[in-house]
């Protein structure tokens, strides 16, 4: 019999598990994430310098995203005692009770190897590799081993959600180069204050699952610093892709201008309160106290200002905006 987690025995034996919908296994796959995935693997696919077979580039884009959908669903098999736990999880699909842990895995490991193996022949090995490890990272390195054991889980873990951007310009490419390197680093750099935002605003939630996020093992004073240093340092990366000439006066302009109002975001967290009131009373992903609105203010823009920096490369390299700085290069 499956297994079934439930928020009162996380792993019971030989309850029932009930139907689950197309929409369950899609849930499965952290739409939300996907979404983000596939958006930042496109940028970096649209800026390589070539021109890409359009069924091909679509393949490769697809073979992301069911990969990335992959280790999603690894992740949640895994961590589906602290999904059920946590009140911003409990409605995901193993908690609710309509997909079994052990399909889950199945799902996962299936799709895992036909996104990687479709990768291969639509692009090349080099991507196909990049995904795999991508897939594995994730999966494996951040959820099973960092998480659980170490503050730094989402410093380190954060690589997996970098390789995106690379792995589109790899696709057609068929090269890893210093701009592809660059987005992979602005990723991994946005990673720790975005997602330290959340855990402040939501840190009673991870100390009742006993995974140690930063505000849980450092404290909220320790956090809201370094999620201003972080933010110092990835304002700052973010200006790399105009001094390679990657980005032009579009993708300047929006990196400025972004990153100002990142680190004004950033500033009033480190002055305020946030993650001394523990975890939002609500399960929903933006309830918050009042004392933690600046944490959740910044993981709220911190989505839009990496969607608006990719978004940038895009409206330059793929509309014709691309117009040069001069002085530069």
């Amino acid at each position: 019999m499956d297994t079934l987690v439930t928020p009162s025995n996380h792993r019971a034996e030989g309850e029932a598990v009930s139907t689950a919908s197309p929409r369950d296994y899609f849930d499965l796959m952290k739409p939300r994430v996907m979404t983000l995935v596939v958006f930042t693997a496109f940028a970096g696919l649209i800026a390589a310098p070539v021109d890409a077979d359009p069924f091909l580039a679509f393949m490769s884009i697809l073979c992301l995203a069911v990969g990335a959908g992959a280790a999603g669903a690894l992740n949640m098999a895994y961590d589906a005692d602290i999904d059920a736990t946590m009140q911003r999880t409990r409605k995901r699909p193993i908690p609710r009770g309509v997909v079994s842990v052990a399909n889950a895995y199945g799902f996962g490991v299936v799709a895992a190897i036909l996104s990687v193996l479709l990768m291969a022949l639509a692009s090349n090995y080099l991507a196909a590799g990049l995904l795999a490890f991508s897939i594995f990272f994730y999966a494996v390195i951040y959820t099973m081993i960092l998480k659980r054991s170490t503050p730094q889980n989402i410093v380190i873990g954060g690589a997996a959600g970098a390789f995106p951007p690379m792995i589109g310009w790899v696709a057609v490419t068929g090269e890893i180069s210093l701009d592809a390197f660059i987005l992979f680093m602005i990723i991994f750099l946005w990673t720790p204050p975005h997602s330290w935002a959340l855990a402040l605003y939501k840190s009673g939630d991870y100390a009742a699952a006993n995974v140690p996020m930063m505000p849980v093992a450092k404290g909220a004073g320790s956090t809201r610093l370094q999620i201003l240093l972080y933010s110092i340092v990835l304002v700052i990366f973010a200006g790399a892709p105009v001094l390679t000439e990657l980005g032009g006066a579009v993708y300047a302009a929006t990196s400025l201008g972004g990153g100002a109002l990142f680190l004004l975001l950033a500033w009033r967290v480190y002055r305020s309160r946030a993650g001394e009131a523990g975890s939002a009373e609500e399960g929903a992903l933006y309830a918050v106290r009042s004392g933690d609105k600046a944490a959740r203010d910044l993981f709220a823009y911190s989505i839009g200002y990496l969607t608006v920096l990719f978004a940038a490369l895009i409206v330059e390299h793929a509309f014709g905006a691309y117009v040069a700085i001069p002085g530069v290069g």
